[in-house]
């Protein structure tokens, strides 16, 4: 069978991190045999040339992932103002593509990999080509969009056409559900693992491996606790500073990321006093998160809102207990204490849960045990499945 996803969170030259988690999905399914892949990654600029664009420009029009056909074609982008037209400035930009392609060589399904604005455009672009659709839900789009009236209405529209819809996480399908999707086309379709890279591995080595990276000159040794993710307010690096307060003097905190609130954070972490506890390494290299996860003793993320982050998997998988609120999906993955704490999102409540890891911590293996479940080849075979259902509906 041949699928036609669209995506705008996908990696490219220039931004290879960028949706990295999509494009190991559809790279498992492409894997499979049974599928044959081709994505279309949408590019928004701006009509003007602003500068931080420039590297978007450059990316090229078609290019071969693995055994994933990736086509990158441009659509205007209003930055700021054009968040409830983006779905149809997509659909616009990409249909003749789709159209050209599918008469090549026809395709058996569309689907969008992000609710919002994917899912609209993919929505017009499946009735054009008389195919069927499914639209996979990730957490922010629902959570941020889903408050907008005009997007709500697209969204709302695009998930009542489709055949299947897709959460990562039973906490978010039930959202998706109070929205008015329908909850009984819902399927949860959990995230992949890269199994050979995430894994349990020497706590003091791997310390020793992370020491010489710029912005983490923590101690050799000593309590140390990470948290990965965008520097934006929602995913509550400040609440994880607060915490310090109610820990001892030795505690130590990598932020790894990037993002707005980077100088915010760390003027935090200054006024508080905890500048020589709390470590910026920016954006931390692909093969050394594995390490870096390794080396800390708990995973600390304070998120507002996540359907199921991909940063909790490959914690507990590196034998890593996280320290989360009670979002989306945190409960379907934090069974119990050895996979770590869920906790209010408030600095005490975050430091309890880090002195009671700390005093009784589980051992890596205990941990790593609760993601035996996550693997990339489960993902594709439960997407393959849940495709060919849906192709099959009338």
């Amino acid at each position: 069978m041949r699928l036609l996803s669209i995506s705008t969170l996908y990696p490219a030259p220039g931004r290879t991190g960028f949706g990295r988690f999509v494009a190991r999905q559809m790279e498992a399914l492409a894997a499979r045999g049974d599928w044959q892949v081709t994505v279309i990654n949408p590019i928004g600029l701006p009509p003007l040339p602003l500068k931080r664009y420039a590297p978007l420009r450059a990316i090229p029009p078609v290019e071969n992932q693995g055994a994933v056909t990736v086509h990158h074609p441009r659509f205007t982008l209003i930055p700021a103002i054009s968040g409830p037209f983006n779905p149809a400035l997509i659909a616009n930009a990409v249909l003749p593509m789709a159209q050209r392609l599918h008469k090549q060589t026809p395709f058996d399904m569309v689907d969008a990999q992000f609710f919002y604005p994917d899912g609209p455009a993919a929505a017009r672009i499946a009735r054009a080509l008389g195919l069927p659709l499914a639209i996979k839900a990730r957490g922010s789009d629902i959570h941020l969009w889903g408050k907008s009236a005009l997007a709500r209405c697209q969204m709302l529209t695009a998930a009542h056409q489709a055949k299947a819809l897709l959460s990562v996480s039973q906490g978010l399908a039930q959202d998706m559900a109070a929205l008015g999707m329908p909850e009984d086309n819902t399927h949860v379709h959990y995230t992949g693992l890269d199994r050979d890279r995430f894994q349990p591995l020497d706590r003091k080595a791997s310390r020793q491996r992370i020491s010489g990276i710029p912005g983490l000159d923590v101690p050799p040794d000593g309590p140390l606790l990470l948290s990965v993710g965008a520097l934006v307010p929602i995913k509550g690096q400040a609440i994880a500073i607060r915490a310090l307060s109610h820990l001892p003097d030795d505690v130590q905190l990598v932020i790894a990321g990037t993002g707005p609130e980077d100088a915010a954070l760390k003027a935090l972490a200054s006024e508080l006093g905890f500048a020589a506890r709390v470590h910026f390494p920016g954006a931390v290299e692909h093969d050394v998160l594995p390490h870096l996860l390794c080396a800390a003793d708990a995973m600390v993320l304070p998120s507002e809102r996540e359907g199921l982050a991909n940063a909790w998997i490959e914690a507990i998988a590196c034998g890593t207990p996280v320290i989360i609120p009670d979002i989306g999906g945190a409960r379907e993955v934090v069974l119990d204490d050895s996979a770590g704490r869920i906790v209010e999102r408030t600095p005490e409540a975050i430091a309890q849960a880090v002195i009671e890891v700390l005093a009784n911590p589980p051992g890596q293996n205990s941990v790593a045990a609760n993601a035996e479940r996550f693997s990339w080849s489960a993902n594709a075979a439960a997407l393959s499945e849940i495709y060919e259902k849906a192709a099959a509906k009338p």
